[in-house]
């Protein structure tokens, strides 16, 4: 347990998991009803990222817990191998950046799906006959 606490508490898993804590946060706002899961919707264009079909929330949340997810994989499997030196900062610069990028093209793949939850025009109330 104390190596997991280290590595996500760590370098280069810290910014990942601050990102974690907030959208942890958002879901819990969410939970209690103090806003809704679509308040970004307006301020931001997913469809410009590959992310569209969904709230912005949710493909945010799925972006960061898979990112945070392959950060803290790629730095516990890095870490007995290349623990000082060099090394180590140059795979602390690489891990967040290849994690994103990563994450980005899984979450992409993973929102394709769930666009049937979220369609984008409610349909009528009533049929008419």
């Amino acid at each position: 347990m104390r190596t997991f606490v280290e590595a996500a508490t760590g370098f280069p898993t810290f910014f990942f998991t601050v990102a974690l804590v907030v959208v942890a946060g958002f879901w819990l706002l969410v939970a209690v009803g103090a806003t809704g899961s679509d308040c970004f919707d307006e301020d931001v264009d997913a469809d410009a990222w590959g992310l569209g079909g969904v709230p912005v929330a949710v493909a945010f949340s799925v972006l960061t817990a898979l990112a945070w997810s392959a950060s803290l994989g790629a730095d516990l499997l890095i870490e007995p191998v290349v623990s000082s030196g060099a090394a180590r900062i140059l795979t602390g610069l690489v891990v967040p950046v290849a994690a994103a990028v990563a994450a980005w093209c899984a979450t992409q793949l993973l929102v394709r799906p769930l666009h049937r939850l979220f369609p984008d025009e409610r349909g009528p109330s009533r049929t008419t006959a």
